[in-house]
């Protein structure tokens, strides 16, 4: 199977991987058939599990690798890495600002992005659906770095990556259509909601995948842009979400596993 995958075009592959952490997604999701609510000790560590893939993720299988392309490639080492993260950070603040959508557990006058007469369910999805759109660029970008055939980029550190984010959007799934379900949704209208959270990163996988192979030199911005990305969700969001009630400890604990989890996945297999 592995060897069947690495004879694909990285195009391919970023695709593949980004339907395997969809379909965990939807696994997560489906755990609203069997549950109709879900303990807040649990979801707060679920969220910091996440948030700690997530950093663990930025750091190990994005921001290394773009320094050591821009130094193997004769250049300012912290340029690319540097500008790559602002700007990843910029871009999911100005979505952040312009989708609508709200956060579990925060009421509809919280609810953030352009005001909209949306359902409070809908704006809960594009809330975790804004999660998603880094984490499927990541997985997009570090396949289409293979195309370049350079060191730092390696089949397993991608294959390591979507590994990572597969096992954090399990719960994540789970803490989109379990808390849908206790709002007096139907299982099987919170479990389609809960996975069409995840659509959005084959998409975004895609087009990361795509652009770096089109345009070669942008890749180490590339991986540092998905990173930012990914570490504006974590302090925006996760952590916030995952702290709102006074059981921190539990949250921070999640985080260190989670962590622990992605940095020895991406150090085993990359």
């Amino acid at each position: 199977m592995m060897t069947w995958l690495q004879a694909q075009n990285p195009i391919v592959q970023a695709l593949l991987a980004t339907l395997f952490t969809w379909f965990v997604t939807a696994a997560g999701a489906a755990l609203v058939f069997v549950f109709k609510s879900i303990n807040r000790k649990i979801l707060d560590g679920m969220l910091g599990f996440a948030a700690g893939v997530m950093i663990a993720a930025s750091f190990w299988s994005l921001l290394a690798p773009a320094i050591e392309m821009a130094e193997a490639s004769g250049g300012v080492a912290w340029v690319p890495a540097t500008v790559g993260f602002l700007l990843g950070g910029a871009f999911l603040w100005a979505v952040d600002k312009t989708l609508p959508h709200l956060h579990l557990g925060f009421p509809m006058s919280e609810a953030e992005g352009i005001k909209t007469t949306w359902q409070r369910s809908v704006l809960l999805v594009l809330a975790i659906t804004l999660h998603n759109i880094p984490e499927g660029l990541a997985v997009g970008v570090a396949f289409g770095a293979l195309a370049a055939n350079l060191p730092s980029a390696s089949f397993a550190g991608a294959v390591a990556l979507a590994l990572g984010i597969g096992i954090q959007n399990f719960p994540e799934g789970t803490s989109v259509s379990v808390p849908l379900r206790r709002e007096g949704m139907s299982r099987f209208k919170a479990f389609w909601y809960g996975q069409l959270s995840g659509i959005v990163e084959p998409v975004a996988s895609v087009l990361g995948a795509a652009a770096v192979i089109v345009m070669r030199p942008i890749l180490p911005y590339a991986l540092a842009f998905a990173a930012g990305a990914m570490i504006y969700v974590v302090v925006e969001e996760l952590i916030p979400e995952s702290q709102r009630e006074s059981l921190s400890d539990i949250a921070t604990i999640g985080a260190m596993l989670g962590f622990a989890v992605m940095m020895t996945l991406d150090v085993a297999l990359g």
